[in-house]
């Protein structure tokens, strides 16, 4: 639940964060 929640949500933000952002966020998973 938690992974299928993230990868849908980081799709969603990767249109509006920037390629570090999207680093950032993920390995703070």
């Amino acid at each position: 639940y938690i992974d299928y929640y993230n990868n849908d949500r980081i799709k969603l933000n990767l249109k509006g964060m920037s390629p570090i952002q999207y680093r950032a966020h993920y390995y703070q998973i």
